[in-house]
């Protein structure tokens, strides 16, 4: 049968002491099969290292993404700001393609003081920008995923992503189910609720495969706070409801488990997963 779920950590799993180029033999011994690298404080890997990443995952059957640097704000209404954040996502792209990274995952921005349409629309003509020197400097081999944001100040609901990916080419959403919940005070309670949000999905974007993220979170008035392992079931939002709903739906979904408990919460999902297959 073939996998309609992938589960993995975002990073090197807690427990792992080895090089990172190594991580899929780990994650394969595991029983879990994706991996999100984590550039988060910079693209500090070099060509022949991601190569070598590359090939592990590949001979591993491991799924590999990459979460760009946290540093990037394409909304910014400061023009270095906006021109850093470019070299940033181009140092990820060009990582991506070295590594065979199927997602490169990014952060869109900040509202700052401007509307939200404004910041989209800024955005927008960042990214248009960022594509053009990509092509101009032959990185091909990428497929950026805007990610859902987890406070109301960032650029980031599931319609501006749906937006930003509809736009361009090289271009698909990374769905953080945790921050949709915590940008919009506990939404998602139900598989119905998350049934709507792969409909909205598909209606603008024509998807059947998804990149996700999950944990269970805390959130204020202002959205996110922290992020709790899947044992803490007083936070959400629910787990169970999420794979049912993937099931139900029929979609190839990588889900990266963001918790604390990296590699021992991807195995908790898949263990539900499994048990709910058995049903």
């Amino acid at each position: 049968m073939k996998e309609v779920i992938h589960f993995g950590p975002a990073g090197n799993p807690r427990n792992y002491r080895g090089e990172t180029v190594m991580v899929p033999f780990y994650l394969k011994d595991l029983g879990l099969d994706a991996y999100e690298y984590q550039a988060t404080y910079g693209v500090r890997i070099n060509k022949q290292n991601a190569l070598r990443l590359g090939g592990n995952a590949l001979n591993n059957k491991i799924k590999v993404s990459m979460h760009a640097p946290y540093y990037v704000n394409l909304s910014s209404p400061k023009e270095d700001v906006l021109e850093r954040s470019v070299d940033r996502l181009v140092q990820a792209a060009r990582a991506s393609e070295w590594m065979g990274a199927y997602r490169t995952v990014f952060h869109p921005g900040f509202y700052t003081k401007q509307k939200p349409e404004k910041a989209l629309k800024t955005c927008k003509n960042t990214i248009t920008g960022l594509m053009e020197m990509l092509n101009s400097l032959g990185v091909r081999e990428y497929n950026f995923a805007p990610e859902t944001t987890g406070k109301k100040s960032q650029l980031g609901s599931l319609d501006e992503i749906i937006g930003i990916c509809q736009s361009f080419d090289h271009f698909e959403p990374t769905v953080d189910f945790a921050h949709i919940h915590a940008r919009n005070q506990g939404c998602i309670k139900s598989k119905e609720d998350y049934h709507r949000i792969f409909e909205k999905l598909e209606d603008g974007l024509g998807l059947k495969s998804l990149h996700s993220h999950f944990t269970r979170i805390e959130y204020n008035d202002a959205g996110e706070i922290k992020h709790h392992v899947l044992a803490e079931k007083e936070y959400g939002p629910p787990l169970e409801p999420l794979l049912e709903a993937i099931v139900e739906c029929g979609w190839e979904v990588t889900i990266i488990c963001e918790t604390p408990y990296l590699e021992k919460d991807a195995l908790v999902m898949k263990e539900a997963y499994n048990n709910m297959l058995k049903l």
